[in-house]
């Protein structure tokens, strides 16, 4: 993913009535500028994403609220979104919520919340409430939360329909997709899933607000299904290639650096073009247009 420039580890700014994102200090290729968590309160708060298990970051969440947080929420349960959360509500007396850790990949096993979020459930703080919307695709048990209301005071301005997007959708890059938790089929449902809610404006986990969500997201879907007709195309010229063969081909857009992550998204266009009967597989895992 691209580096935002604009952001910086231990960087707080106010995002929104009663909500501020406070960047993590684990910059990287993958994360941009670092995990963003959000503070979600005026007296009693929420934490959405605590990001790694880094005592820097912590300390400063705990600093930020005086540890007065009711509830640390994640996205999903990533190892650069939800170690923290373990420690912070250990400290706290806050409560976990959201859905715990699937079996498959790198996931962060100490999250485990008392009961399993669920879709359209309300989570109330002191100024607005959330309401949470189960997004797979990235990971099985991933959760955007859409920012209802919110109480306003003197001389604030209304954003209802600001979106936190976890992995979701990110500023500057397209997710990756990693079989076998994650899924592209869920994942185009859950982008067009969000075009039928009221979302106005996109708070990513990683990089700055992005304006016009609709237009995002629709942007992101196209980009998905050209890639997937890259795919069937560039599959169409050899006959048949194993994965590392048509990585090169269908991202030849892309730095090669990147074709190793690259490669997670391909296996997840083949199995979703598999499911729908389009192309095929071998015991050898060569891939080929289906008969």
């Amino acid at each position: 993913m691209a580096a935002v420039a604009t952001l910086r580890g231990g960087q707080l700014d106010s995002i929104a009535p009663g909500v501020r994102r406070l960047v993590a200090h684990n910059a990287s290729y993958l994360t941009g500028p670092g995990t963003n968590s959000y503070l979600f309160g005026r007296e009693r708060f929420l934490i959405l994403d605590p990001g790694p298990l880094d005592e820097r970051h912590i300390e400063r969440l705990l600093q930020e609220t005086e540890g007065r947080i009711d509830a640390v929420l994640v996205t999903h349960t990533h190892r650069d979104h939800s170690p923290a959360a373990a420690t912070i509500a250990a400290r706290c007396g806050a409560k976990l919520v959201g859905k715990a850790a699937p079996a498959a990949g790198p996931q962060d096993g100490t999250f485990v919340p008392p009961h399993e979020l669920q879709d359209g459930e309300i989570i109330e703080f002191d100024a607005g409430r959330l309401r949470a919307l189960h997004t797979p695709g990235h990971a099985s048990n991933h959760v955007c939360y859409l920012l209802e209301s919110s109480g306003l005071e003197e001389g604030e301005v209304e954003t209802e329909g600001l979106l936190f997007t976890g992995d979701h959708l990110m500023q500057g890059s397209t997710v990756v997709i990693a079989p076998p938790d994650g899924n592209m089929a869920d994942y185009l449902g859950s982008l067009w899933r969000l075009l039928s809610e009221p979302v106005r404006r996109l708070a990513p986990g990683h990089g700055l607000v992005i304006e016009n969500a609709a237009t995002e997201i629709a942007r992101i879907i196209d980009h998905r299904l050209r890639r997937e007709s890259k795919v069937l195309e560039r599959l169409a010229a050899p006959g048949s290639a194993r994965i590392q063969e048509l990585v090169t081909r269908v991202y030849d857009d892309v730095d090669p650096r990147v074709h190793g992550l690259a490669s997670s998204s391909l296996l997840a266009h083949l199995l979703k073009l598999e499911q729908e009967g389009r192309v095929q597989r071998s015991d050898a895992d060569v891939w080929t247009l289906a008969q």
